[in-house]
């Protein structure tokens, strides 16, 4: 049974996790070509997974909702939520298959990095039958469109239950308008293309159609577009040195999430947002996922915030 800690603000994450493997190279090989990795580091990676992680770190209480299984490498994953303070709730906990594995080369010029992912094609997830249950009293729940079902069920008990929801929008995915109608909150990658739309205005649009209040489209380092209701403009993101883009808006979406989490947390109830809020949260995130950017790997941000609280 989850135990809450009503003192911090309390996220529920859905969608995939998997098994990074990534490595530091200096450039992307071509074909037939060999090249020695000047680093490398594992990690339980995906979306929803490393927005838990970032909610946790940052002093929430995460719960991620998932399929992981229990082959060797399941395990790994698993215990390293565990050890980063998340909750999991793994859905596929009898499989025995692999986890789904994505495969990252990170170049060290640049930050970029180029990735192929097996993501959730090798699980079908059927909403759980407590899901009014997983969540009550949840301050925000965040879905990054993986596992489409298991997301709109959610989305539509959290909506019931006065939850914020939350989506990253890292990709158009099959069944995205089903999990709009549910969502209160959109980020949006670049990438995030509705039919039709082929600029960010014309996304904030779409998603300002399709029932969503407050939306936004991250484009990396230049400025963060955002929609509301009646208003909409830019949110800067700090400059930094970028060492490796990994996992940054996944950062992105897990800090908003707590700063939307914490503002409910101190109306007291059901969050009601302001320009003024919503884009508040927008700039703490773009702090956070900024700092992430400047090391290699999802974790190595963390470990510098740790040693720089520890020598305070």
């Amino acid at each position: 049974m989850r135990t809450t800690d009503r003192g911090r603000p309390d996220g529920l994450f859905v969608g995939l996790c998997t098994l990074d493997v990534i490595q530091l190279v200096d450039h992307v090989p071509s074909s037939d070509e060999k090249l020695t990795a000047r680093e490398q580091t594992f990690a339980a990676g995906g979306p929803a997974a490393n927005a838990a992680v970032t909610f946790s770190h940052l002093g929430g209480t995460a719960e991620l909702l998932t399929a992981i299984g229990s082959h060797p490498l399941s395990l790994g994953v698993t215990a390293d939520l565990h050890r980063l303070g998340v909750v999991v709730s793994d859905l596929a906990s009898g499989a025995v298959d692999p986890p789904a594995v994505s495969s990252i080369l990170v170049t060290e010029s640049s930050g970029d990095r180029a990735v192929a992912s097996a993501n959730a094609t090798g699980h079908w997830l059927a909403p759980p039958d407590d899901v009014d249950t997983l969540v009550a009293r949840r301050d925000v729940v965040e879905f990054d469109g993986h596992h489409m079902e298991l997301a709109v069920a959610v989305a539509r008990a959290a909506r019931g239950a006065g939850c914020t929801t939350l989506l990253d929008g890292g990709s158009w995915k099959d069944g995205t308008p089903d999990l709009l109608q549910w969502i209160d909150v959109a980020v949006c990658s670049a990438d995030f293309h509705p039919p039709g739309a082929s600029t960010p205005a014309d996304t904030l649009r779409f998603l300002g159609e399709h029932g969503v209040a407050w939306s936004a489209v991250s484009r990396g380092g230049r400025p963060i577009l955002w929609a509301g209701p009646a208003s909409g403009g830019t949110v800067d993101v700090p400059a930094v040195r970028v060492a490796d883009t990994l996992g940054a808006g996944d950062v992105l979406h897990g800090a908003l999430a707590y700063h939307l989490a914490a503002q409910s947390r101190a109306e007291g109830g059901r969050l009601s947002l302001t320009p003024e809020g919503f884009t508040q949260a927008l700039r703490d995130a773009a702090v956070v996922a900024s700092r992430a950017s400047g090391s290699f790997g999802t974790r190595t941000w963390m470990l510098t915030d740790q040693a720089a609280a520890e020598s305070d």
